[in-house]
């Protein structure tokens, strides 16, 4: 019979219970070390961004912005281009190297859990990948390899997954991408109208055919991330309004928590009242309210064997 007392997670008990998984070792983390995920895929994906960027960097001041003889629109255009290139690229290496919200590996220790003061007939759940006592909607990530509070995804393109401490930056970064990607192909449709009234030769300081080929490139590159962080933007709003992560909704998962209206999980999200901040990828979220959610550092001791503990009721 189940206790009604609220449970502590809701874990995928019968995935410990098909199989005995060894337990990474145990590794009392502290929060002030530089998060970094050492993952192939991930840091080439990562690169791979940056070079994107870099390129569109290139097309739009070489080939469109230098060349022109209006020097207004040369400067206008190049700051606004650049400002948003410079804010997408800071939001992109705070989202990467900012911890997600990961739960300290080995604190499934006796010690842990009876310094959290639980209620007696309470339940919580051991991870069996990690050795960590998961907080209440916190996944394990396969590739980080640690239980990440309120994950959403993990997201190959930060390096990193996407969930309670750096969302913040993953919507700046899918934002700022896609306003960049909006103005480069405003600006190719622009420069194609130049080149077509012009000279193809004074309209770029490459040939005619080195100009097509660069400007249709960029115009492949900013139609194709234009849609997809479009989309990654819409699907994180919606996410955060609804508050339900994206592993949760694949998962099919019952809401067992108290779910938040949507503007209070703004608020959540980008660490206080709607201001600038928001908007800025070098604003933390130290000016959250709720501390409930914080992990302290595990005792040390000895891991526990059983995945389900259940606080003994007091006689």
């Amino acid at each position: 019979m189940r206790s009604p007392v609220p449970r502590f997670r809701d874990v995928e008990r019968q995935v410990a219970s098909l199989q005995p998984v060894q337990c990474d070792p145990p590794c009392h983390d502290r929060q002030n070390t530089m998060w970094f995920i050492r993952d192939a895929c991930g840091i080439v994906c990562a690169i791979i961004t940056w070079l994107l960027v870099m390129f569109a960097e290139f097309v739009v001041l070489f080939v469109m912005l230098l060349p022109t003889k209006n020097l207004t629109y040369s400067l206008v255009n190049g700051t606004i281009f650049n400002s948003l290139a410079f804010l997408a690229l800071a939001s992109h290496f705070r989202a990467m190297c900012t911890d997600p919200g990961a739960v300290p590996k080995g604190n499934a220790t006796k010690e842990y859990i009876e310094s959290l003061q639980l209620k007696p007939g309470q339940v919580v759940y051991k991870c069996p990948k990690c050795c960590s006592i998961k907080p209440d909607r916190a996944h394990h990530c396969s590739v980080c390899k640690r239980c990440i509070r309120k994950m959403d995804h993990h997201c190959p393109w930060v390096n990193n997954c996407v969930g309670e401490n750096n969302q913040k930056y993953f919507v700046l970064f899918t934002m700022y991408i896609a306003l960049i990607s909006l103005h480069a192909l405003i600006m190719v449709v622009f420069h194609f109208l130049y080149c077509f009234e012009d000279d193809w030769m004074k309209c770029s300081t490459f040939s005619p055919p080195a100009t097509v080929i660069l400007l249709i490139l960029l115009c492949f590159e900013g139609l194709l991330f234009l849609i997809f962080t479009s989309v990654m933007f819409g699907t994180q709003v919606h996410s955060i309004c609804t508050d339900e992560t994206g592993i949760e909704k694949l998962k099919g998962e019952i809401p067992r928590w108290e779910k938040i209206p949507c503007w209070e999980g703004m608020k959540e999200a980008f660490g206080g009242p709607l201001s600038l901040a928001w908007l800025s990828p070098f604003t933390d979220l130290s000016c959250r309210t709720d501390d409930s959610t914080s992990i302290p550092e595990a005792p040390q001791g000895e891991i526990i064997e059983e995945d389900v503990i259940e606080i003994p009721l007091r006689h």
